[in-house]
């Protein structure tokens, strides 16, 4: 019997209980997957935004509506090489409950300035020149079943028509992907004029400009240039970066990134004490086994090596399963199209970084235990009952 079969069955001496070991330690590399994948997707989608987009907004928050107007004026702009706008819609397809990413925006521009979209030309110029057309992308129209000629209602959560209707009566004339597969395919737009001539409230307003720049150097005077000609106007302008404005769209919901790193580490916290804590009884339990060993012939350094390959084995057995759930939960999470987060997978670093968790685990939960085994006195260990 060579040191490895002795250790696995040392592991497995009692099933049950290595099992539930198993589970915990696989549970809490789970959540670190999990929340790793979706702590670098958010990453993933404010790093790829490119350095020369900017976004302008309401200065008092990015929700509030801005005059159309202003979308004129900012084309004048010194160092705008082009702009475009969108409006939150708040969509939902049948039911409320059905929610859609929408917006309304200046279709022909907006596809100019996110030149990353794609979708086959004829397509595109359908989207162009039809009133009621909408361009939806690939995974929500997958969610919906939707295909190119389709018709349907769209209603929108918050705005209403003069008639009272919350419904626009849309077609899809365009289903677009992206050059990466990192963005999000998961939300459509409809033409802004389509949109606004039939509000109830809040007409020829908008939401949010995007503008180009053409050069990352440029960026500081534009935003200057842009935010000067609405100073101490009704509605003030905040002009960002693409980058700025969706990291403090997420920041609305807390740091992120603490929260991922909070949790995961009380996870990894209460498994540590908890297979720490069950290693030591375990070791306690087989005190005369190792007795018995040590007259064998069994150095203490073997004995002190089996108990702590032990606690390894132990914590790689559960890491791996935890990480192949994490890519399953990871595939899951990513059709949500609601979610939007088509970049949730484990990268090579978090692979690196979660076998290097798994060691270190099972080098502090067998540390104490391997010691104290070393530690037995063959005499008094053999001399307990």
């Amino acid at each position: 019997m060579n040191d490895l079969t002795l250790v696995r069955k040392s592991l497995f001496r009692k099933k049950t209980r290595a099992i539930l070991l198993i589970v915990s330690i696989m549970t809490a590399f789970l959540i670190f997957g999990v929340l790793s994948s979706v702590d670098r997707a958010f990453n993933a989608l404010i790093e790829q935004t490119p350095a020369d987009r900017l976004i302008t907004s309401n200065k008092i928050h990015f929700t509030l509506s801005m005059p159309i107007a202003y979308y004129n004026r900012v084309q004048t702009a010194e160092g705008v090489q082009d702009v475009t706008h969108a409006s939150w819609f708040m969509g939902y397809y049948q039911e409320e409950v059905n929610f859609v990413q929408a917006y309304a925006v200046e279709m022909k521009s907006y596809l100019r300035v996110y030149s990353e979209l794609v979708m086959p030309e004829e397509q595109r110029q359908a989207l162009l020149a039809g009133r009621t057309c909408i361009a939806v992308g690939a995974d929500l129209a997958e969610q919906y079943d939707w295909s190119v000629g389709d018709r349907f209602p769209l209603g929108s959560a918050i705005w209403s028509k003069a008639d009272g209707s919350r419904i626009w009566d849309v077609d899809v004339c365009a289903i677009f992907t992206t050059q990466s597969r990192d963005n999000p395919t998961t939300y459509l737009m409809l033409h802004y004029d389509y949109y606004n001539e039939s509000l109830a409230f809040n007409r020829d307003q908008l939401g949010w400009m995007v503008l180009l720049t053409g050069d990352p150097g440029n960026n500081d005077a534009v935003i200057a240039a842009v935010d000067g000609q609405f100073a101490n106007s009704r509605t003030e302008t905040e002009t960002t970066t693409e980058a700025a404005f969706s990291q403090a769209f997420l920041g609305q919901f807390g740091n992120i990134g603490l929260i991922l790193s909070s949790v995961a580490g009380a996870a990894f916290a209460a498994i540590l004490m908890i297979v720490g804590t069950t290693m030591v009884m375990a070791v306690h339990e087989r005190v005369r086994e190792m007795a018995v060993m040590k007259t064998l012939g069994f150095p203490a350094p073997r004995i002190f090596a089996h108990v702590l390959a032990e606690s390894v084995l132990l914590s790689l057995t559960g890491g791996i399963l935890g990480l192949a759930l994490a890519v399953g939960m990871n595939a899951m999470i990513s059709q949500i199209p609601a979610i939007s987060l088509p970049a949730l997978r484990l990268t090579p670093l978090t692979m690196i970084q979660a076998f290097a968790i798994m060691i270190g685990f099972g080098v502090l939960t067998g540390l104490a235990p391997a010691i104290n085994a070393m530690r037995i006195n063959t005499v008094t260990a053999l001399g307990k009952e």
